[in-house]
């Protein structure tokens, strides 16, 4: 079979550069899907963007689909042919159906008789043919969340598209995409090479298009981009901060990118450096320029989308840019320190947190005061912790946050430092927003753990209280976010609080709330935020299952007993006493018996099996209890599971439901006692068959 390269370019005006990436990746993808789907075999597949491109080159394409042998089946034998061996109306129908008559029907041989069936080759439909379909159907499956419309057309896409090129080979394929009719004719760069460009073939692309100056590649870009950055810091001695996001970002917007540097005023570096770099990066897209010891230098680096004969004066236009929004930080630093953050608590009143759970103030205030519970729990300093909750939202009224709200909780840092309050105090404005994301930082002082803790706490209870938990994807409040961060923090500082306990005190400064059995919705909700937890670490969910059964509410206890059940599963013993423990549970539940500690009477024993069982018990409550008191759980189970041996014995040798109801009963009790060890750790019936 022949085949072809085939490349589709969609020229639009300038696309979203925060998207770029996932709508070449989705357009990519799509057409892959599309033509495996469609049989069509091809040797590789790659993808080109750029501001105003999206493209996908796919090497060798076959010219057309594999032939298909196509066999149909139609009546039994028997019922084809009546005893004359004239064909029935059943075999002509058949026949009729696949366009033949009786006599070309072959027979087929099955185990369960023979049947007439027709066979027949199908052929493939050439690539030219399907292609206008696989792209139009991979552009309509874009996320795209809002399309546009543009002129007097009906077409929709994420910005006005004004070219298309469909080549198969060396041949334009005749259809339309977009409105548009194909060709083979694209645009260089707008301004060094705004002429029309032809692509003789699909391998040309690339390399006719740097001609026109457009760096087609996307990771070709990015990688020039850094290394123009970081060579061009060099000549201050310095180190280029590169932000990976801002670093895609600005390869999305330049099609023959050029590195130049600038320099501010030395003035500037008295505001703080989260100020500068946010204005840098937000509005000007620039990266900044640090010191050996990470100390900001007034230098920043901007990349251009020309390569300018007079270098220079792309560099002045960029200073005079950047210098009135240095000075709108500076100015903003300014003003802030006018005022202390304790004596913008009051402007917070103003501000609706939720409208049945207060004020920014009165969520404030919330959370200074749980913060000092908190803080007295984990021997940390309640005066401190309330201080930094009732601050904790004060810097959301300051200049510079208003006008930058990224920087909320770091401004707050800085002013609480100038306003003279304690180190700890100061920190954990920043703190209180810690862990942002997954993977991120958590608080380093246990004045910003409480004050964090606290923080996503009261919100997490107060939503819950107005019966407005996260549904599906809803999740406005980013409570599981929040109750990801607080199972971190808890069991990664290795904090001994119990959730149950947090969330009364929550719940306590919160008032009436309308939600019924809110400490159990909440703490429930939370414990189950530990599935994707442990999923993420490699813990198998039966495990996870396993503790959640004993619904530990100390989330650092919680992580043991799961650690220690993990290791439990790894024991040759481990599957069978699983099985006997679901054996015990399904015993137990149906004759409604209770599970307790209660010893059986050894009077009643009859069974050497028993007594064995009996004795090992209670040698093993002995021995595992001060591995329990200890949360040693791993070591714990380790005893228990020397426990299979006699175990397995007593279920050869011993009739648990025997006719004498003394028996019977005493048997039962033992049972119950023994479920009763394994769930002191977790419930180990629910690891059954899952090696």
């Amino acid at each position: 079979m022949n085949h072809q390269d085939f490349l589709v370019e969609i020229g639009a005006e300038e696309l979203p550069p925060k998207a770029l990436r996932q709508l070449a990746d989705a357009f990519a993808e799509g057409i892959r899907q599309r033509l495996e789907k469609a049989q069509l075999s091809f040797s590789d597949l790659t993808w080109y963007a750029a501001p105003r491109r999206l493209a996908v080159h796919v090497s060798g394409l076959a010219e057309k689909q594999p032939d298909l042998e196509v066999e149909k089946r139609g009546p039994a034998l028997q019922a084809a042919f009546d005893a004359a061996g004239a064909p029935t109306k059943a075999c002509e129908g058949f026949a009729r159906s696949c366009g033949t008559t009786p006599d070309k029907l072959e027979k087929l041989e099955t185990d369960k008789g023979v049947w007439l069936v027709f066979r027949s080759k199908q052929s493939g439909a050439p690539t030219t043919g399907l292609l206008p379909a696989i792209v139009e159907e991979s552009l309509a499956a874009l996320p795209i969340p809002k399309r546009m419309r543009w002129g007097a057309r009906r077409t929709e896409f994420v910005r006005p598209v004004h070219w298309i090129i469909m080549l198969f080979g060396e041949k334009v394929i005749d259809c339309e995409i977009l409105g548009l009719k194909a060709g083979n004719t694209t645009l260089g760069h707008r301004f060094h090479h705004p002429a029309p460009i032809e692509i003789a073939t699909p391998a040309n692309y690339k390399e006719a298009l740097k001609a026109g100056y457009v760096m087609a590649d996307f990771e070709e870009r990015i990688a020039l981009i850094r290394q123009q950055v970081e060579a061009i810091a060099k000549q201050t001695s310095g180190v280029a901060v590169i932000d990976e996001a801002l670093l895609e970002e600005v390869a999305s917007l330049n099609e023959w990118p050029t590195a130049l540097m600038g320099r501010f005023e030395d003035r500037f570096l008295e505001v703080p450096a989260e100020a500068l770099i946010s204005t840098m990066k937000g509005n000007q897209k620039y990266f900044h320029v640090v010191d050996t010891e990470g100390r900001m230098l007034p230098y920043f680096i901007t990349v251009a989308n020309i390569e300018s004969k007079d270098p220079q004066q792309v560099i002045d236009g960029n200073e005079r840019v950047i210098r009135p929004r240095l000075s709108d930080a500076a100015f903003f630093f300014s003003t802030d320190k006018k005022r202390t953050l304790a004596s913008r608590l009051e402007d917070l009143k103003p501000i609706v947190f939720q409208q049945q759970l207060g004020t920014v103030y009165d969520k404030a205030i919330r959370v200074g005061k749980l913060a000092a519970k908190i803080a007295a729990k984990i021997d940390s300093n309640p005066e401190w912790a309330q201080r930094a909750g009732e601050l904790s939202k004060t810097d959301l009224a300051t200049e510079m946050v208003m006008e930058f709200p990224e920087l909320q909780g770091t401004m707050g840092r800085y002013y609480a430092a100038i306003d003279g309050e304690p180190e700890e105090v100061s920190l954990a404005q920043e703190e209180q927003y810690l862990p942002r994301f997954a993977g991120d930082q958590l608080p380093t002082t246990l004045t910003g753990c409480a004050v964090s803790l606290a923080d996503k706490l009261d919100t997490i209870v107060g939503i819950f209280g107005i019966n407005q938990p996260p549904t599906g994807a809803k999740d406005p409040f980013g409570l599981r976010r929040a109750a990801l961060g607080v199972l971190r923090i808890l069991v990664e500082k290795k904090l001994d609080l119990d959730l149950a306990e947090c969330v009364q005190w929550a719940q306590e400064l919160h008032g009436d709330l309308p939600a019924e059995n809110l400490e159990t919705a909440v703490v429930d909700y939370m414990l189950d935020r530990f599935r994707a937890w442990y999923e993420e670490a490699g813990v198998p969910t039966e495990v996870f299952l396993s503790v959640l059964a004993r619904r530990p509410t100390k989330p650092v206890e919680f992580d043991q007993r799961v650690l220690a059940v993990a290791e439990f599963l790894k024991l040759d013993a481990a599957q069978a006493l699983a099985a006997a423990n679901k054996r015990v549970s399904n015993i137990l539940s149906k004759e409604q018996v209770e599970i307790s500690a209660e010893s059986a009477n050894p009077e009643l024993f009859t069974e050497e099996a028993e007594k064995n069982l009996f004795r090992a018990l209670q040698e093993k409550s002995e021995s595992t209890r001060p591995f329990i008191e200890q949360r040693n759980f791993t070591q714990a189970l380790q005893q228990l599971a020397e426990l299979k041996d006699v175990i397995d014995l007593f279920f050869d040798k011993v009739m648990v439901m025997v006719d004498d109801p003394a028996i019977r009963s005493n048997r039962m009790t033992l049972l119950a006692s023994l479920r009763h060890v394994f769930l002191q750790v977790a419930d180990i019936s629910l690891l059954q068959n899952k090696a």
